[in-house]
Parts: structure tokens; C-alpha cells; sequence
């Protein structure tokens, strides 16, 4: 798996905004399968920054329905990324 497909997205939620900017900690969608030190490895990699700490979560999917069909949203997996202070990341930046 190349570094491009570990990061499928940023976040850019409320929140995830607001622990950008008050503790250094960027928010990414990434692919189910990788782990921490890929994640790790990809955003070092790919965005020239230094990585202090790497959490994640699997989220489950949610209840969709539409008139009398309903079903689930597929899983997916978010990665809370610490980066060193005084480093950033621009998100304007991010590969495709």
C-alpha cells in the first residue's frame, strides 16, 4: 500500500479545527486496514513534518434511510495525528 492510499481525507470538522489549533493534532480519514506506523510513516512522508504521536479509531456506520429503504454506511477508520510543536500542516497542500 503506497502513502496515497492510507490517507483517503482530512477532517475538517468543528472540532477537528479547533484541537488543530490549540494542541498541533490534525484529524485524517484513513484506510481501514493500515496501522499506526503507516499512518505515521505517510504523513511524515508526504507532508515533510515530524509525527509525536498517532491515535485512531474505527468508526462504525451509520443508519441510513431513504422512504421505506434503509441501510448502513460502509466503517471506516479516523487517525488524530500529533505533530512536533512549532510544525504544521497545510491542507491545501494534500496529494491526490
Amino acid at each position: 500500500m503506497n502513502y496515497a492510499e492510507i490517507l483517503v481525507s482530512p477532517i475538517l470538522s468543528e472540532k477537528s479545527v479547533t484541537i488543530k489549533d490549540t494542541q498541533n493534532r490534525y484529524t485524517f480519514r484513513v484506510n481501514p486496514k493500515s496501522n499506526k506506523s503507516e499512518i505515521k510513516k505517510a504523513i511524515e512522508t508526504l507532508f515533510k513534518v515530524k509525527v509525536t504521536a498517532v491515535r485512531t479509531a474505527n468508526m462504525p456506520g451509520k443508519l441510513h434511510k431513504v422512504g421505506r429503504h434503509e441501510g448502513y454506511r460502509s466503517d471506516w477508520k479516523k487517525a488524530i495525528v500529533t505533530v512536533k510543536t512549532g510544525q504544521k500542516i497545510d491542507m491545501t497542500d494534500l496529494p491526490k
